[in-house]
């Protein structure tokens, strides 16, 4: 168990990863990973419930799935700091013939890697067949999963929230990033939502809302809320409410950091701003 600043300094180690990878390749998406890296730390260090080791059927233990699967720094340097591989890999992000490509895959057989994502709105429907598998097999583990705001603008996953709904998926927590930006602008540009968490329940989940998405405790108070409220019936639907480029000051509140590297100047500022506490790769 990890108290509150252990975690906080995790953080502070993958935004560091987070930057010299999208760096040292000039390519990747460093706004949306920044803004989810309290959520992803907290996950695998306190929330889920998770073996030593990996395999592909995950049975005993909680399961994770990435739908926005373009803020692939974030997983991947989690994953490595909770030991599915070494963190020295991280120096392969993007690289040809690495196992750590733009958008996860599941071909190389990278640990941690449950599906290949990033065709945008597909994750939920898997995250639901896992979840249905778990009931199945009469395992009492849950499901989580992670979507982007502006994601929710294709149309499958509506598909997946009325099905959840309609058959009781109640052992799964998927979560919303809502940070109000995409690749093109604010999502309210680009195409308004309405209230998210009004179209939720009307599809009939259950909707709680973190309002301070990068603050560790309220993550971590929020996220055992969750928990607290699977088993009843219903699906649970998580509202993040985060910023992009999180603990960058000139990548946050902007989308213009959503799939754009920094430069070298820039790198040096962003790690300035984040000191080193776990070791760089």
């Amino acid at each position: 168990m990890a108290n509150t600043q252990q975690l906080e300094d995790i953080t502070t180690q993958v935004r560091r990863d987070i930057l010299r990878m999208v760096h040292k390749v000039n390519s990747g998406h460093p706004g949306g990973s920044l803004g989810c890296a309290e959520f992803f730390v907290t996950l695998y260090n306190e929330i889920m419930d998770r073996k030593e080791g990996f395999d592909m059927d995950g049975i005993g233990e909680d399961l994770f799935f990435l739908s926005n699967g373009h803020i692939s720094p974030v997983y991947y340097s989690v994953l490595a700091r909770s030991r599915y591989f070494p963190v020295e890999e991280l120096n392969t992000f993007r690289l040809i013939n690495t196992r750590l490509q733009g958008h996860p895959t599941t071909h190389e057989g990278l640990p941690g890697i449950r599906i290949a994502s990033g065709s945008l709105g597909q994750g939920l429907s898997v995250a639901l067949g896992a979840a249905q598998a778990k009931k199945l097999n009469g395992c009492n583990h849950l499901i989580y999963s992670l979507h982007g705001d502006g994601e929710l603008q294709e149309g499958q996953n509506w598909e997946a929230i009325m099905y959840a709904a309609g058959k009781n998926v109640d052992n799964i927590i998927a979560t919303i990033d809502l940070n109000g930006q995409q690749i093109d602008g604010s999502t309210d540009t680009v195409l308004p939502m309405g209230s998210i968490k009004g179209k939720f329940e009307a599809f009939g989940w259950t909707v709680l809302e973190i309002e301070e998405g990068n603050n560790v405790e309220a993550i971590l108070n929020g996220m055992a809320k969750a928990k607290s409220l699977t088993g009843k019936g219903k699906p649970v639907c998580v509202l993040l409410k985060t910023i992009m480029g999180n603990g960058v000051d000139f990548m946050m509140h902007t989308h213009a950091w959503h799939g754009k590297a920094p430069n070298d100047d820039q790198l040096a500022t962003g790690l300035t701003q984040n000191a080193e506490t776990l070791g760089d790769y």
